[in-house]
């Protein structure tokens, strides 16, 4: 596809999905800015079937952040003031897809096949991430991962049955997509980002409970370097059993 026209479709795609956002209060103003750069880059840098995965678990993302969102503002476990997210936590979630956008332009097409895993695995664990903070919430029964102690619904590191289950709901549904997205098919290999994508999750109860609840980290910062952590797994084990 001529660059000119795969740049305009980057920029129009981008583009309505941040006013959508802003326009419905799903994003802050910085928010949706920094959402509009990411979508450039992903779309740019990995091809327009990377975006397109992006747009379906940003989409996703919304869904799940509005359920329930009357019970979550009343405990004051929502993001912002009403559910909307600032650019703080979009670049949190998006800047390892982009790492890995502009690592398949760097490395070219021999490499398309490892960093498109690498890169659905970002997305899988971000999607099981927020499917298990925004639903597993409502779970009253939560143990803390590194003691396993009880401990209440919202506490850093804290993990239930629920949460758990839906955090591979969400990695399942966006592996599904992305590997159909990007790759055409349905294979078994698919698997991988899925397993990848919970244990991003868990690394991010892990570093809640430990480094973030002792202020060495931020919450973005987690997101970040779990979603790398839970991406590099992915292609370790691609590498290893493909």
């Amino acid at each position: 596809m001529d660059f000119i026209i795969v740049l305009l479709v980057v920029v129009c795609l981008s583009g309505i999905l941040s006013a959508l956002a802003l326009f419905m209060g799903l994003l802050t103003r910085s928010g949706a800015i920094a959402s509009f750069i990411i979508g450039l880059i992903i779309g740019m840098c990995g091809s327009i079937d990377w975006l397109f995965l992006l747009i379906v678990f940003t989409v996703i993302g919304f869904v799940v952040t509005k359920i329930g969102l009357s019970k979550k503002t009343a405990k004051g476990l929502q993001e912002g003031k009403h559910g909307e997210r600032n650019y703080q936590n979009v670049l949190g979630v998006g800047i390892p897809s982009c790492i890995f956008a502009i690592m398949n332009l760097i490395l070219g097409e021999e490499y398309y096949f490892l960093m498109s895993i690498g890169y659905i695995g970002t997305i899988a664990v971000a999607a099981a991430d927020t499917a298990a903070s925004e639903i597993g919430i409502k779970d009253k029964k939560v143990w803390l991962i590194t003691t396993f102690k009880r401990v209440e619904p919202g506490v850093n590191g804290g993990i239930s049955v629920m949460g758990t289950f839906i955090a591979f709901v969400g990695a399942i549904v966006t592996t599904i997509i992305g590997w159909l997205v990007i790759f055409h098919t349905l294979d078994y290999a698919l698997f991988i980002p899925v397993i990848a994508g919970v244990i991003g999750c868990m690394a991010d109860s892990v570093v809640g409970a430990t480094l973030e609840d002792g202020g060495i980290v931020s919450k973005y910062t987690n997101n970040c370097l779990t979603e790398l952590f839970g991406a590099f797994v992915a292609i370790a084990m691609a590498m290893l059993l493909l």
